[in-house]
């Protein structure tokens, strides 16, 4: 499991580059973060550059840690390409989500890979919906899917209560564009797998319906 793709090693490579020079080149970060100030002014870039810098190595660190032991369950199950496109796909919907619900904070800012890891896990979690998690501080192993939605129900109190200096709504974002792209990818998961379809669409679901009703 833990052979890396060359896919994956890119990726990973990518991200320590990018984010080495963001630490060592504060012009280089604040140009390429998320901001939406910046994005509305015209920089559409940064919706998809801001995936690849870091606030600092443990940053850096846990998001590739995370991808390191899911990206091989998306690769066996659709390929190098469409793992590629799963990636990019959830970094730009974590990014299009934070957009939404921050349109109006022109300060706003974010870095970090984490939608797109997220994405990653969640397309993981359909494919293999009952591996064994081990989490700290927990001494028996979860299911993945039981971990994916109670991660997405946190993110939405983070969301609402804006908990801690962390993008939730880009990780949100994420997950809603792994699992939408697995789907289409394998779209018989609506039938082999109806009730983990079901289960991992409750969170995206609660947030819809309180974004409609303006608590979140």
């Amino acid at each position: 499991m833990y052979n890396l793709h060359i896919a994956t090693i890119a990726i990973i490579a990518a991200n320590i580059l990018v984010s080495l020079r963001g630490f060592s080149d504060t012009s280089f970060f604040e140009r390429y973060k998320f901001s939406i100030g910046g994005i509305k002014a015209g920089q559409r870039e940064r919706t998809l550059t801001s995936g690849f810098l870091h606030v600092d190595i443990s940053h850096l660190f846990f998001n590739m840690f995370t991808l390191y032991f899911f990206a091989n369950v998306v690769i066996n199950g659709f390929g190098a390409s469409k793992f590629v496109i799963i990636y990019f796909i959830s970094l730009l919907g974590g990014s299009l989500l934070a957009l939404f619900f921050h349109k109006n904070e022109p300060y706003y800012s974010a870095v970090g890979a984490s939608g797109a890891v997220t994405g990653i896990l969640y397309a993981a979690i359909l494919l293999n919906p009952n591996m064994q998690l081990g989490i700290m501080f927990i001494p028996i192993p979860i299911p993945a899917y039981v971990l994916g939605i109670a991660y997405l129900l946190y993110s939405i109190y983070g969301m609402k209560s804006r908990l801690g200096n962390i993008g939730h709504s880009a990780h949100f974002g994420g997950a809603i564009g792994g699992y939408a792209i697995t789907l289409l990818f394998r779209p018989e998961l609506l039938v082999t797998d109806t009730w983990i379809v079901i289960l991992l669409a409750i969170p995206i679901i609660i947030l819809l319906v309180l974004e409609k009703m303006g608590k979140i």
